[in-house]
């Protein structure tokens, strides 16, 4: 045998890169384009924020007052939403529909996404391919026959005629999501299982949904994103006002007729979406983390 020995030399990854080796280019490839990134997805939220803190006589003068900035902020307009009108009750309202809309949504999506990916049937990947078509269709085409079956079984105008429609937008979606990341859980474990003599049941329970926790974290704050800012079914299915939920009652108690108090409209649009802020705060390397094993496959 030869001393001389043959070693494989380390993949030398430095010419991918090179195109940042100056700051110039780092500066019109990298940082320029993050930047206009970054202002057009914060300057929404920013102008939210601006003119929910303006004084009222800065909103309607906007020849003397900066519009992109207040030297005065003021929180009058919040004062007014949390103790002049139903808001703690409306943010209340869409609180409990949104969580209950999603958790009967995760329960339909479970027992849909492990019935088509994980029991092998003929034709599973045709199901999941039409579950998923139904996504695509659009909402303001649902809600017309959705309101004649609400209305014919008394639900009009209360809360479970918002919990038992949202579902048809959110399961199929929740049910594509989990269908790939269940994909990426290894069918030996199942398989290990059910040679044990572990029912289907179990193996829902004890080994697919504890690997599952970042896909149900995912779906989750999909559903519960999509119910908080949903308008055309809350705006359809409830009338009563101290029952509205957060989009459709702000509009409706800060408008008179061709007049928007837009202060008081944005103060509501801004605390009602704290909640959601937080929640993507925390999870958002969960929802990250699902999204692309749901890609991948």
């Amino acid at each position: 045998m030869s001393n001389a020995t043959t070693t494989a030399a380390p993949a030398d990854h430095s010419e991918g890169m090179s195109y940042l080796s100056t700051l110039p280019q780092r500066v019109v490839s990298l940082y320029i384009p993050l930047a206009l990134i970054v202002v057009v997805l914060l300057f929404p939220f920013y102008w939210m924020v601006i003119t929910a803190i303006k004084p009222k006589e800065h909103l309607l003068d906007l020849d003397t007052h900066n519009p992109f900035w207040t030297v005065a902020p003021t929180l009058e307009h919040i004062k007014e939403l949390l103790f002049k009108t139903d808001y703690p009750q409306w943010l209340w309202n869409t609180m409990f529909i949104s969580v209950a809309a999603t958790l009967l949504s995760l329960v339909a999506s479970v027992f849909a996404a492990y019935a088509i990916t994980r029991i092998r049937y003929k034709g599973s990947n045709l199901v999941g391919g039409m579950i998923f078509l139904a996504y695509l269709v659009p909402p303001s085409i649902l809600f017309i026959p959705l309101s004649t079956v609400v209305f014919q079984y008394g639900l009009f105008d209360t809360p479970f005629a918002l919990i038992l429609t949202y579902p048809t937008i959110l399961i199929p979606f929740s049910t594509w999501l989990l269908m790939g990341y269940f994909k990426t859980i290894p069918y030996e474990l199942e398989e290990c299982a059910l040679i044990d003599g572990a029912s289907r049941w179990q193996i829902l329970v004890k080994i697919i949904l504890p690997l599952a926790v970042p896909g149900l974290i995912s779906a989750s704050i999909f559903c519960l994103t999509l119910c908080w800012n949903e308008f055309i079914y809350a705006l359809t299915f409830i009338n009563s006002a101290e029952k509205k939920t957060v989009p459709v009652a702000i509009l409706s108690a800060f408008t008179d007729g061709d007049q928007y108090r837009w202060g008081s409209l944005m103060a509501g649009a801004l605390v009602g979406s704290l909640p959601l802020v937080i929640l993507y705060a925390f999870f958002v390397e969960h929802y990250v983390s699902a999204m692309t094993g749901a890609v991948k496959e």
